[in-house]
């Protein structure tokens, strides 16, 4: 526990931008976690990140999870070599941590050891492309920059093919379309995203699978193939077309202990000139809400 008094200088700042300050080998917005977690406070009254403080303020810092290393964490491998390593994610587990708060096991905690270079951003060390923290499937990850460098580039510039497998509440209108609809940021929810006409371009082909019927509801077992990589993409353009997918709480998605969204296949280019389709089959829990999905 750190202990700080306001001085007279420092009366009227943030007490956020005074955190930054003390702990300046990490971003303002990477010790969030201290405010969302409770852990600045006043005479024991957590305080906001946008409190402004008086001068002889006693604040009280639990710092102790800054820096804490993670636990180790097994994930299933379904390739690798001496520049890339590719996992088959499981739901509930991040692609990295955020900022100064390191202590839950990631994708990028499991890629640490096997990691030839030195990067940077030691959260993200690796760390090519992301999936959401309920989205399971295929993941890349390089081992070193030069690698980091050739595949993060074939995403940013559309050279790679993804597919999901999604089951979404309804039936979409049409059994084949492209969702050309842009995405922005929500701002009634900074943390998520809508379609809007300011935002950035956004496309998503899609396929309707399988029409099934569970509880007296209609459902649908969708692929669906997005053209481009905005965050949240699949999840707010099915949400657009009034098929959000089961288990999406942000996106309108019915309840359920599962988001069903798989990246069941990606196709890149590997360092080296290879080009490689990875592909893993969707969680048993597809199966048991929908019964066989490869049918």
């Amino acid at each position: 526990m750190k202990v700080l008094r306001v001085t007279k200088e420092e009366a009227g700042a943030r007490a956020d931008v005074l955190i930054a300050r003390i702990y300046d080998r990490f971003s303002r917005s990477s010790l969030e976690g201290l405010f969302r977690k409770n852990l600045v406070k006043i005479e024991g009254k957590p305080l906001k990140a946008g409190y402004k403080l008086k001068e002889n303020d006693k604040l009280q810092i639990d710092d102790s999870d800054i820096g804490k290393q993670p636990p180790m964490i097994e994930l299933p491998i379904i390739y690798e070599d001496e520049n890339v390593i590719v996992i088959n994610k499981p739901a509930g587990v991040l692609t990295h941590s955020k900022g100064a708060f390191n202590d839950e096991a990631s994708v990028a905690t499991f890629i640490k050891p096997k990691l030839t270079d030195e990067f940077p951003d030691n959260n993200r060390a690796g760390i090519v492309h992301r999936l959401d923290r309920a989205t399971s499937g295929v993941i890349v990850a390089a081992k070193n920059k030069d690698s980091l460098s050739f595949l993060q580039k074939q995403f940013s510039q559309r050279r790679t093919k993804k597919k999901y497998l999604a089951i979404v509440s309804g039936v979409p209108s049409e059994n084949t379309a492209r969702i050309d609809v842009p995405i922005e940021r929500n701002p009634k929810n900074p943390q998520s995203f809508r379609a809007g006409s300011n935002g950035k371009t956004a496309q998503t082909d899609y396929q309707l699978l399988k029409e099934f019927t569970r509880g007296g509801k209609q459902y649908s077992l969708i692929e669906l193939n997005p053209k481009t990589g905005r965050t949240h993409q699949l999840r707010v353009h099915m949400s657009y077309i009034g098929c959000p997918i089961v288990g999406d709480k942000v996106y309108k998605g019915e309840a359920n202990e599962h988001m069903f969204l798989h990246a069941q296949q990606l196709e890149i280019t590997l360092p080296g000139g290879i080009r490689k389709i990875f592909e893993t089959p969707a969680p048993k829990y597809f199966n048991r809400f929908a019964g066989k999905i490869d049918e």
